[in-house]
């Protein structure tokens, strides 16, 4: 059993409305995210999937990352995709003072031109969230949840369990989170390819935040 929703319940969006947990689509459209990168292989290979299915997508950038590996995170941005802040160095926002939690997400602001933010697990208090556009220095700073895990994180998840969890669970507007991450890859190099092909077939877009 999950110790998390594989798909966010209607009640989760309810006790916070100001969250953005799925984009309002009529039609065909999905919205893939990129968390904890960038990574200077695993990156790379998720902007080829990505362009070889003409694919938009979001990477939630973490800022120690970022200063690591530069061109790939320009490379991201040249690709034409969006970025968002995921904290310098994924913090746990219910385990972190505020005072700790905003300074760190302003120090990756530094190096993250976003207006976009994910609170890492998502873990965020609600007074930490009413300060992230003065944390970022962008009055129309929103924070981004999600509606579909795709679980690529958790070691007792197969790849062909994964994929079949976006399949499942994703549809019109649907935010779906995958990872950059050595941790997920495993699960990312089958699932992405999978989940890229299906919904290419059922006539889905998929484009950024």
């Amino acid at each position: 059993m999950h110790k998390f929703f594989l798909k966010i319940p209607w009640w989760v969006r309810k006790l916070y409305p100001t969250y953005l947990w799925k984009m309002p689509a009529k039609e065909k459209v999905l919205y893939l995210t990129f968390d904890d990168g960038p990574h200077p292989e695993i990156t790379p290979w998720v902007l080829s999937e990505l362009k070889s299915y003409g694919a938009e997508a979001t990477f939630f950038c973490i800022g120690k990352n970022v200063e690591q590996y530069p061109g790939v995170y320009q490379s991201i941005v040249a690709a034409g995709h969006s970025t968002g802040n995921h904290t310098y160095s994924h913090k746990n926002g219910w385990k972190t003072t505020d005072t700790d939690y905003l300074q760190d997400i302003l120090k990756a602001s530094a190096v993250i031109d976003s207006k976009l933010f994910r609170p890492p697990y998502g873990r965020i208090r609600r007074r930490q969230a009413r300060a992230i556009p003065m944390a970022m220095g962008r009055q129309e700073a929103s924070v981004v949840m999600w509606d579909v895990l795709s679980a690529d994180f958790d070691r007792t998840v197969s790849p062909e369990q994964c994929a079949a969890i976006v399949v499942k669970h994703a549809g019109p507007g649907s935010l779906v989170v995958f990872h950059d991450s050595e941790k997920a890859f495993p699960n990312l190099r089958y699932a992405l390819p999978q989940v890229l092909d299906y919904f290419s077939k059922k006539g889905y877009l998929f484009k950024k935040l």
